[in-house]
């Protein structure tokens, strides 16, 4: 039977609009259901009114619910970390994801997570306390980053993120479980007054393979519980209760991202790990199963539908946020982002893991920090220490990359290990190797922070961490108000990209209904918010 034939009709208060824009402002009415109807003028659509199987109304194509943003995802993410929507903005390290960024967000109903990994404990302290006068009972997180060359690191943050009493943290770049990592979940755990396990500290891993996701959806290892109770940083009690409860109460599938990344594709690593994760399930039967979201390659909104399609619990954006107003880099660096293509983007050696060779994603337009950076580190497998290192090369480094000597750059070092980590001048006398990395990982390290201070001398080495979700958010909002770095604020960003996911979902539900929507009408636009708690106010 055609569908002209159908008896299905449609009521409503007002004509259903035929003209693209009216259509597309129909579709993007989210709160309201939409009816695709047949007029005499062809197709037409209208948010509101009902449909019913009598009656001599227009034709009902097709119809979709309600959808606000809220909708997508999890619902039981957002009451677990108190947001209003499942969308987080995950951590840009060197406190590039600011506390300015924190608080923008978590006013707004949005999980950030503080880019703490890098910073000195007093500039973190100061950030924390600076949440508990402004955002007192707010969500937010903080990012906790393996650190195995700096031990010492990774351990202070977790004691003074216990201190403090940070209650969501957000653990990145791990290879493998280590016991400071471990030490911050159980020590959240107890029994509350109906005798159920509760995690007050809640931890959300972010990994890319499927081995380390294991690590954190299992509980934590007894080898490593029995440790931690022998050093008397958690009780007996927590120790006995380890086993109720996954490691984490999160796993975030790390796609195709800025800064630490495997570059997996996210359509063939989420569904591996969503299978694990409910293979892991049916091993534990955990009271709540562990939730799995997505980050990396996520800069649109059809981008962040597709996402939530193919079953993630919530979505975690990063490099297009480091281009907005709140966060911590500098206005050139900001300036250089806004102008990236999908393809801009380059793997160059990462100075916390020099050693093992690992890479991060980083920006290539505007920068020679790649190329500068995996010349490092081919001499660095090459020559034995510094001393060894021929004299050509050695005069490129002092000219070119470190613009003083290198004996300059090692007493640079010491002065900086001496307060920050002593263990690693230990570890460097005796071993020329060694003591040529930490020289190297000194560009490294202060080419990110150039690219935070926006020191002018130095933007030819700037290191700005960025994934091609970059180039494809630039692509989406040209043309809008978004696309001068001076309007992007990440909330009016986290309120398109989700407002956006869902118009486009909405589509695709139509889509599958057998209705062909108008190019001209399905694609969502950002436009100025009317308030910050508001939806946009549609247009083309």
């Amino acid at each position: 039977m055609d569908i002209r034939d159908t008896p299905l009709r449609w009521y409503g208060d007002r004509y259903p609009n035929t003209d693209p824009a009216g259509i597309y402002q129909a579709l993007a009415d989210l709160d309201q259901p939409c009816f695709v109807v047949l007029t005499p003028e062809g197709i037409g659509a209208a948010s509101g009114g009902f449909a019913t199987a009598q009656g001599d109304g227009l034709p009902l194509l097709a119809a979709a619910q309600p959808l606000p943003p809220e909708r997508l995802g999890s619902a039981a993410f957002r009451a677990a970390h108190g947001v209003a929507q499942p969308y987080m903005a995950g951590a840009m390290a060197g406190g590039i994801a600011s506390a300015e960024l924190v608080v923008s967000l978590a006013r707004e109903g949005f999980l950030a997570s503080f880019g703490a990994a890098g910073l000195l404990p007093e500039t973190i302290e100061r950030s924390l306390a600076r949440f508990a006068a402004e955002i007192p009972g707010l969500p937010y997180a903080v990012n906790l980053i393996h650190s195995p060359s700096e031990d010492r690191l990774e351990r202070e943050a977790v004691e003074l993120f216990l201190r403090h009493g940070v209650r969501c943290v957000e653990a990145s770049a791990y290879l493998d479980l280590t016991p400071h990592v471990v030490r911050y979940r159980l020590a959240g755990l107890r029994r509350d007054a109906d005798g159920r396990v509760v995690a007050d500290n809640r931890l959300i891993a972010k990994v890319s393979r499927t081995e380390t996701a294991e690590r954190f959806m299992r509980p934590a290892p007894a080898p490593l519980v029995s440790a931690l109770l022998e050093r008397g940083v958690i009780t007996s009690e927590q120790a006995a209760l380890a086993h109720h409860l996954p490691l984490a109460d999160d796993i975030t599938v790390e796609a195709d991202s800025g800064g630490h990344t495997d570059r997996r594709p996210l359509p063939a690593l989420l569904p591996s790990i969503l299978r694990l994760r409910d293979s892991v399930q049916r091993e534990f039967r955990y009271a709540v199963p562990v939730r799995v979201g997505v980050g990396g390659g996520l800069g649109t909104p059809v981008a962040v539908a597709a996402a939530f399609a193919m079953g993630a619990a919530y979505v975690v954006t990063g490099s297009v946020n480091q281009s907005c107003l709140e966060s911590g880099a500098s206005a050139k660096s900001k300036a250089m982002l806004a102008e990236a293509g999908i393809a801009d983007c380059e793997m160059a050696p990462a100075a916390d893991m020099f050693e093992m060779g690992v890479e991060l994603q980083v920006l290539k337009k505007g920068t020679l920090f790649p190329m500068r950076a995996k010349r490092l580190y081919e001499l660095y497998q090459s020559c034995d220490g510094l001393e060894s290192i021929p004299p050509a090369d050695r005069a490129r480094l002092e000219q070119q990359i470190f613009r003083r000597s290198l004996e300059d750059v090692w007493q640079e070092c010491v002065t900086y290990f001496t307060r920050r980590d002593p263990e690693q001048l230990a570890r460097a006398q005796g071993s020329p190797k060694r003591r040529m990395a930490l020289v190297f990982r000194w560009y490294l390290g202060m080419s990110s922070r150039w690219a935070v201070t926006g020191d002018e001398g130095r933007t030819m080495d700037y290191q700005v961490w960025c994934g091609p979700a970059m180039g494809s958010f630039n692509d989406w909002v040209t043309g809008s108000y978004l696309k001068t770095p001076g309007n992007r604020r990440v909330a009016d960003v986290a309120h398109h990209l989700m407002r956006g996911a869902a118009f486009h979902t909405r589509l695709a539900q139509l889509r599958t209904a057998g209705v062909h929507i108008p190019a001209t009408a399905a694609d969502y636009r950002p436009v100025p918010l009317e308030s910050p708690a508001h939806g946009p106010t549609v247009a083309l």
